[in-house]
């Protein structure tokens, strides 16, 4: 009975920790500026959470956050901005998850580019995924 119990417990301890997201790694989302050197690029994304803020990168700096995936849904929308006054935009979602599989770990990178936005797993070169639009928009909160 003794074993029966310590095992029961063991087993529960351990989903208490991994409901908890300790031990397991982050997702995260990176996003480089490989635009022209003095060419800022402006960030700015929004989380089912949280509004995580403009971020100014400039030439060769890079913008990182990392999260836990909920079982439900994880949707990252972000608006990048780029060029005089921030009139080349790309609005996308840069990361989305959840549901029946959960991800533990997973990396999206983003590499703003003069002709647009590159996208990689870091498992296989960049490819072009979004061009840039001439219109301003903002992201909606």
């Amino acid at each position: 009975m003794n074993r029966h119990l310590s095992c029961f417990l063991i087993i529960i301890a351990l989903c208490a920790e991994l409901s908890n997201g300790a031990g397991l790694l982050k997702d995260s989302v990176h996003f480089n500026n490989s635009l022209q050197p003095h060419n800022i690029l402006k960030v700015h994304c929004l989380t089912d959470e949280d509004n995580l803020g403009e971020h100014l990168l400039n030439h060769g700096q890079t913008y990182d956050f990392s999260f836990y995936e909920s079982i439900f849904k994880t949707e990252v929308n972000c608006g990048l901005w780029q060029g005089p006054g921030f009139k080349f935009y790309a609005s996308f979602k840069a990361y989305e998850g959840g549901g029946l599989i959960i991800h533990y770990g997973k990396k999206n990178f983003w590499d703003a580019r003069e002709d647009g936005i590159y996208f990689t797993h870091g498992f296989y070169p960049y490819k072009l995924e979004y061009r840039w639009s001439g219109h301003v928009i903002a992201p909606t909160p």
